[in-house]
């Protein structure tokens, strides 16, 4: 290094050094908390584009598992239910979910203003729950794929992000107050609130043409992309950082372990690819990739509840559980002609509701916080789950059948053969597989035309 450099660098340490305050008590306690601020928001600032960046993950992880005459409709899907997630949630969902309570049971406050001080506190802390909101909603698209109506799917995506995800969040996430939470019912960041509502409201819309043999036996209709599916799945394992440890609304403090949230979230989704490679091997013979993939979703998915509580053992059994009762789930709806094209009932319903109640095993005792001193318990976790699915079921349900009434829920059996993205949107995505050479004047035979 040059003296010049040097001398620069001890000129500006110099600077810098008396700059600062002789001692840490020179620092006053509205300085410290001005501080302690930036750093909590721009934490879940952070965090919140994370969680955005899981929706590229689900939209290549559906892509890759569905075939390549629907993929233009998948991801136009995933782009519109964050759209809708961004503008029902700012207008309705956050009232609902974090305004004054009513009962216990739903806000009544900050319509089109969830960022307001009485809400969520400011615009960070409602981004964060904009994009879980469209996490919740995103969950139906891929069990869905391939024969659903773009726009009722498109209604459904409202009124997850507008009404039903919002409720259910209320009755933990509000606080005292709130009948779930008064109970000891704990979620962390959403095994349940989130996942289990996700794919709960995938209601069946009956199998794609083919999925079923005459005899009833379940066929195989193979994805596009195996290898764009686990590139989803490793963009979703990332994202999961900052919907796990976001989940903490803060940075600065010694009661926020984020380096446990971390540490435990990586722990379970690398058990529960493991053991599902393993479980699916010995059902089936080889291991398949996109079950390894759904594997670690289902332990990241079943971790989501008490990454804060958990030891690291603790996670690794939880992990390690939801990879082996994913192959399961998996293969059972198969069986019962519930057709599932990425596995989203298996991974989020069924272990989002077993990490869910693991809390209650390995967290049982511990205070929730609550005001009136309730604690988690087996018992709370299982009142949390069984109301969470009976609400979100019976809505879901009266919501798909009255939507197949007024618009159609499922597309033709001519759309569903030629493949959405030609029916319903007017272009494919990949043109070249459509159109062949066609698809590049002056290529392949065709003839370029020369304009001047």
């Amino acid at each position: 290094m040059k003296t010049s450099a040097k001398l620069g660098l001890l000129t500006g340490a110099l600077w810098l050094t008396a700059a600062l305050p002789a001692s840490a008590q020179e620092i006053t306690q509205e300085q410290y908390q001005s501080l302690v601020d930036a750093i909590d928001t721009v934490w879940v600032a952070v965090a919140a584009a994370l969680v955005l960046l899981m929706h590229l993950g689900f939209g290549m992880l559906e892509a890759g598992l569905t075939r390549s005459k629907n993929a233009a409709n998948i991801v136009g899907k995933n782009m519109i239910t964050v759209a809708i997630g961004g503008v029902f949630y700012w207008a309705i969902g956050g009232a609902l979910a974090y305004g004054a309570d009513a009962g216990g049971f739903i806000g009544t406050s900050g319509f089109f203003n969830p960022g307001g001080e009485d809400i969520l506190g400011n615009g960070t802390q409602a981004v964060f729950q904009i994009v879980f909101a469209a996490t919740a909603a995103t969950i139906v698209s891929g069990a869905v794929a391939e024969r659903i109506n773009f726009w009722a799917y498109g209604v459904v995506a409202m009124l997850l992000t507008a009404v039903i995800y919002p409720i259910v969040s209320h009755w933990q996430w509000y606080g005292d107050g709130a009948w779930l939470y008064d109970q000891g019912f704990y979620d962390f960041a959403g095994s349940t609130l989130v996942h289990m509502t996700g794919g709960t409201a995938v209601i069946v819309l009956g199998p794609r043409i083919g999925k079923y043999a005459k005899d009833g036996k379940p066929r195989a209709i193979p994805g596009h992309s195996i290898p764009l599916a686990i590139f989803g799945v490793l963009v979703l394992f990332f994202g999961w950082f900052g919907f796990n440890g976001g989940s903490t609304l803060a940075a600065v403090g010694a009661d926020l372990a984020i380096g446990t949230v971390l540490l435990n979230t990586t722990i379970a989704g690398s058990a529960g690819a493991l053991v599902a490679a393993i479980v699916n091997t010995l059902t089936s013979g080889k291991p398949d990739p996109a079950m390894i993939g759904n594997g670690a979703l289902a332990g990241l998915v079943g971790i989501t509840a008490g990454p804060d509580l958990a030891t690291n053992w603790w996670a690794f059994i939880v992990g390690a559980v939801c990879g082996a009762v994913v192959v399961l789930a998996v293969s059972f709806f198969d069986r019962v002609r519930v057709d599932d094209p990425v596995g989203a009932t298996s991974v989020h319903l069924v272990c989002g509701a077993v990490g869910t109640l693991f809390v209650g095993v390995y967290a049982a005792g511990e205070a929730t916080g609550a005001s009136n001193g309730a604690t988690i318990s087996l018992l709370t976790q299982l009142i949390g789950v069984a109301s969470v699915f009976g609400f979100v079921f019976v809505v879901s349900f009266t919501l798909f059948k009255l939507l197949d009434v007024l618009m159609g829920l499922r597309v033709s059996e001519q759309e569903e053969l030629d493949g959405l993205d030609l029916h319903e949107h007017g272009v494919a995505g990949y043109p070249d597989l459509v159109l062949g050479a066609s698809s590049s004047p002056g290529f392949g035979g065709a003839t370029a035309v020369r304009t001047e």
